[in-house]
């Protein structure tokens, strides 16, 4: 198989988990009152060290201004989360955990600990880091892409 192929199959691939994870992510804490994209708002918010503004939390998550900003407006309405004011920019206030909001995620990586055990059965820690490693990488080259050009090296291989 050429490496085109591989890439491509890869690819699809990863398009199939995804939609996947999110399915099984949604079951995972429906009655918690959460989906997949609310619990990933949450969890960029929780484990930031320091409160950010929606569009740093859209950056650090590779989302959208729009798409966070419209989830952050829900979750505040629902007592999940609150905004601070901002020391270094007054109009883009800090998003900050309720103590609802803090309960909710807790719950959430309370079910996501045993899920995530079952989803590595039969699985290395080394198989579960190459894959992380592969995926990283290309991750790492689509965010270059705009910085090289076609055929250029840009030392990616050596991290695959």
């Amino acid at each position: 198989m050429d490496i085109a192929t591989a890439i491509t199959d890869l690819v699809l691939e990863t398009f199939r988990l995804n939609g996947a994870l999110l399915a099984s992510g949604d079951a995972l804490i429906a009655d918690l009152g959460l989906t997949s994209a609310r619990w990933q708002v949450l969890g960029a918010i929780a484990y930031a060290p320091q409160p950010l503004p929606v569009a740093h939390i859209a950056r650090n998550m590779g989302l959208t201004r729009q798409a966070v900003q419209r989830l952050v407006n829900e979750m505040a309405a629902d007592g999940l989360l609150d905004m601070a004011p901002n020391p270094h920019h007054r109009r883009a206030k800090l998003v900050i955990l309720t103590a609802a909001g803090h309960a909710v995620f807790e719950a959430a990586m309370a079910r996501q600990k045993p899920w995530a055990e079952a989803l590595g059965r039969d699985l290395t820690a080394a198989d579960i880091d190459g894959a992380r490693r592969v995926l990283a990488a290309l991750r790492s080259r689509l965010l270059l892409d705009d910085n090289t050009t076609e055929g250029e090296s840009d030392g990616m291989e050596e991290h695959v």
